[in-house]
């Protein structure tokens, strides 16, 4: 979940800049007034987590909130300037990083770069890093070294997640792979890996790299995220071996096909399958997936194949589910069957996404039954409730009745109506606010506007205890799942 932007920090950390460099973001058209001539604690010593895409972005929106409009400014010296002098006040004050996500993408590569000289000089600003995020888009000579410095002076990650874009050629790719399974070789402690969008080449080598007598006894979770699983086989070896993996999760990756599953089938320990997005064909060989892995399955979402015999398979193998996110497929043949799944995992279900306007010659009736049948299947308590309707405005008072009973954390509504002239919000009023079912909301309306741009609204439900924040702020997609959930 998201909050709203600070980026005063900057002026606070920049309090720590020597006379020499405040003369040089004069110069750049930055007012030195700016800085605080007094702060209560040495605020980089305390910081834990840096993200540099992070970092980058709130510079850039910082430089444009305070540069002086007169001045002869110079924009991307300015935001590689102070990027650098950033990153040498979080050296130099000694900070001991506990999570460093590393983002480059063509824009930020320039920026990172220089950062990396400097971190490459003081191994001690990594050295104890517990998460580890690397979203390689683009290679340079400065990140290769720096891979090669990360697995040589730093073996203390628990949590490593690589995003690794085919935007260079296979020579790269490799090599970079192999300096990756390098960084994996040298963890002590590694208990949780994610490998996304490694598309068109192989993870032979990092899979592999698995199997070192480390990992073997400290590996509890995998993720592959749209990944191709064509390296099956050593994938197969690799689960034999491992000693306490305690989750695998599966998200809308290729080669997910029946050469695949009797690999998995066959492999001698359990297949603690927890987390599966299908967005493939369904194939007669899931059935013998569902029989092996079914009971452990906890998270599910549909891509485009969602029917009959997938949800039969879920009724009969699935009881644990407590992520359902079915955002293509669902229909009027299918919707009840669906209900019966949902009713199925009722003491577990904690997060529910339902779109029904993905089919938008049925969206109306599908709409309908949603809202007249869902209210009274919904378990007590709910962490997450997020509906994509068109909305008759009988069916929500009906749903909204319904579900009087259950607590929401989070709500989420995104709408359009079946008429132009009926207004929902005294609804939500008299059903949500007054009655406090949930924490957090947001209403959008399709394609007006939402509820949190209504100030004197937002303030109402304020009163009772219920904050209205941006929808894609609620919103839980799957790069939010993976790294918040999971």
């Amino acid at each position: 979940m998201k909050y709203p932007k600070n980026y005063h920090f900057i002026e606070i950390y920049l309090h720590n800049l020597n006379d020499d460099d405040k003369s040089k973001l004069s110069d750049y058209g930055i007012n030195n007034d700016l800085f605080s001539s007094n702060t209560l604690f040495n605020y980089p010593e305390f910081i834990q987590q840096l993200n540099t895409n992070k970092v980058h972005n709130s510079i850039k929106n910082w430089i444009k909130a305070i540069r002086r409009p007169s001045s002869n400014f110079i924009y991307k010296s300015s935001l590689h300037l102070i990027s650098r002098l950033l990153f040498l006040i979080f050296i130099e004050n000694e900070v001991s990083l506990h999570s460093f996500e590393v983002i480059i993408d063509a824009e930020e590569k320039y920026y990172v770069d220089s950062s990396i000289v400097l971190i490459l000089q003081k191994p001690n600003f990594i050295r104890n890093i517990k998460n580890l995020t690397l979203n390689l888009n683009r290679i340079s000579h400065n990140i290769s070294k720096f891979l090669i410095f990360f697995h040589s002076n730093c073996n203390s990650i628990s949590s490593l997640y690589f995003q690794f874009l085919h935007k260079h050629g296979h020579d790269d790719h490799l090599k970079t792979e192999k300096l990756l399974s390098q960084i994996i070789n040298s963890q002590e402690n590694l208990r949780k890996i994610t490998f996304y969008h490694h598309n068109l080449y192989s993870l032979y080598h990092s899979l592999l790299s698995l199997k070192n007598p480390n990992c073997l006894n400290t590996l509890k979770t995998i993720i592959f995220y749209r990944v191709y699983l064509n390296d099956v086989v050593v994938l197969s070896e690799v689960l034999n071996q491992l000693n306490n993996l305690e989750s695998v999760h599966i998200i809308y990756c290729n080669f997910l096909d029946t050469k695949f599953i009797n690999n998995i089938i066959n492999t001698t320990k359990p297949f603690k399958l927890k987390s599966l997005f299908w967005n493939n064909e369904i194939l007669e060989s899931i059935e013998l997936l569902m029989q092996k892995s079914g009971n452990y399955l906890e998270n599910f979402g549909n891509g485009h194949c969602y029917n009959f015999q997938l949800l039969k398979l879920l009724k009969s193998y699935c009881g644990n589910i407590k992520f359902l996110h079915l955002h293509n497929g669902l229909n009027v043949q299918n919707i009840v069957s669906t209900f019966d799944l949902i009713e199925i995992n009722k003491q577990s279900l904690n997060y529910l996404y339902i779109d029904a306007t993905c089919n938008g010659i049925e969206e109306s009736e599908l709409s309908s039954i949603v809202l007249q049948k869902l209210g009274q299947i919904l378990p007590f308590k709910m962490e997450y409730l997020d509906l994509s309707l068109k909305i008759d405005i009988n069916d929500l008072e009906l749903f909204l009745r319904n579900s009087q009973n259950t607590y929401i954390k989070k709500l989420l509504i995104k709408y359009s109506k079946t008429e132009e002239n009926e207004d929902i919000l005294p609804y939500i009023k008299e059903y949500i606010m007054k009655k406090k079912r949930v924490k957090y909301l947001n209403i959008l309306e399709k394609p007006y506007g939402e509820l949190f741009l209504l100030k004197d609204e937002v303030k109402e439900f304020k009163l009772h205890g219920i904050q209205v924040l941006k929808y894609y702020d609620l919103h839980i997609d799957i790069d939010v799942f993976i790294k918040e959930i999971i």
